[in-house]
């Protein structure tokens, strides 16, 4: 399908997922990901980055999960993807990015937590399945 500029989509009117983070300090959470992350970007307002994320995927969780006394307060969540755990992290630590020192392993995949100025740190993982853009 073709919307009237001609551009190709395939979801109805949907055509992507735009993310926002709110950061305590914009400017370095901008160069962090702009200088450590490398994502490609555009400046369509001086000074106001958007990044290119890649391929995305999204899951729906509840908020109070069985076995659990407390719920996640937030309602979204963003998380990165990789292919190789361990070579992203040595590729990354080698550009100036810490991690927290835990590994994890879930049904899913394995990961860490990935610290990023000015906002939380922000999930990184392999998963141990195919990712849904794979299959769409």
């Amino acid at each position: 399908m073709a919307n009237a500029n001609g551009r190709q989509y395939r979801y109805a009117m949907i055509t992507g997922i735009h993310t926002v983070i709110f950061s305590d300090d914009p400017d370095a959470t901008r160069a962090y990901i702009r200088d450590v992350l490398r994502w490609p970007f555009i400046e369509p307002t001086p000074g106001w980055l958007i990044f290119a994320t890649g391929q995305t995927e999204m899951g729906i969780h509840p908020r109070t999960w069985p076995g659990r006394d407390e719920s996640y307060d937030q309602h979204h969540e963003l998380s990165i993807m990789c292919d190789d755990l361990d070579a992203t992290i040595a590729e990354l630590t080698s550009r100036g990015a810490e991690f927290e020192p835990d590994i994890w392993e879930q049904n899913y995949g394995r990961g860490t937590s990935l610290i990023v100025p000015g906002i939380p740190s922000i999930m990184i993982y392999q998963p141990s399945y195919d990712p849904a853009w794979e299959r769409s």
